[in-house]
């Protein structure tokens, strides 16, 4: 997608939100410009460093470490699983009941037991988000290894390919495409369940200073600012991995 039209489409949703703002004429609905003087404050703030800690800024990167340790780990673990699964059908056999019984389970209901087991601080949120993309990651990445063609593989394998040969020439390029398919589906997950965990015992990330530190006291500028800036998180993180396409899998884009 074109930056240009990325552009226009922000400034479209900007002046939506303007009309919206004035139509209504509500503190419950700030207009864009109140949240953009919230953003330069704590900008201000961020610079401080007696008041970092307490800045938007510091929110941001408590919830940014959070979410891309999470996808870092569901994607080394789950994606060579999904190969291994792919490549030995007697393994995926065995293990495919196991998946089909736990993968449509909605692992957020273990964010209790897990607080239980890890506590309340940074490895109880990474460990439930990864749990969620782990089993997204594993099952496509999975299934776009068993539907590589037999034919593909044997006239490889006549070739003298071993093995290893097979997995970095055949598997590795045709489902790491799935991969990265598999982690931009999962970012909205991702940045949705890391609100939840942050939204309480807690006192630090987004979801906190959106739910604890500006919703309950009725800061509605600064509570939109902390839900914008969960928003850019998710695009961030959406544009990176759209980066990570194009260098990655360039073969995708040849024409």
């Amino acid at each position: 997608m074109r930056k240009r039209d990325i552009l226009l489409a922000t400034f479209a949703l900007l002046i939506i939100w303007q009309l919206a703002a004035l139509i209504l004429n509500r503190d419950v609905l700030p207009a864009p410009t109140d949240v953009l003087v919230v953003f330069e404050r704590q900008a201000q703030r961020a610079l401080n460093p007696e008041t970092f800690h307490r800045s938007l800024v510091w929110h941001f990167a408590v919830s940014a470490w959070r979410v891309i340790a999470s996808i870092a780990l569901s994607v080394a673990l789950a994606a060579p699983a999904g190969l291994a699964l792919g490549q030995y059908p007697r393994v995926n056999r065995f293990f495919a009941p196991v998946i089909y019984l736990t993968y449509p389970i909605p692992k957020i209901v273990f964010l209790p037991i897990v607080m239980i087991f890890l506590g309340i601080g940074d490895a109880s949120k990474i460990f439930i988000i990864f749990l969620i993309l782990f089993f997204q990651v594993l099952v496509v990445v999975r299934d776009q290894a068993l539907a590589l063609r037999a034919e593909l593989l044997y006239s490889v394998r006549s070739l003298g390919a071993g093995r290893r040969a097979l997995l970095r020439f055949v598997y590795l390029p045709a489902t790491l495409p799935a991969v990265l398919t598999s982690v931009r589906l999962s970012i909205g997950t991702a940045v949705a369940v890391l609100f939840l965990t942050e939204s309480f015992a807690t006192n630090a990330g987004l979801g906190y200073y959106v739910i604890v530190d500006t919703f309950q006291r009725i800061a509605y500028a600064e509570m939109y600012a902390g839900v914008v800036a969960m928003s850019m998180l998710g695009l961030l993180l959406y544009f990176v991995v759209d980066y990570l396409e194009r260098a990655l899998c360039p073969y995708l884009f040849a024409k």
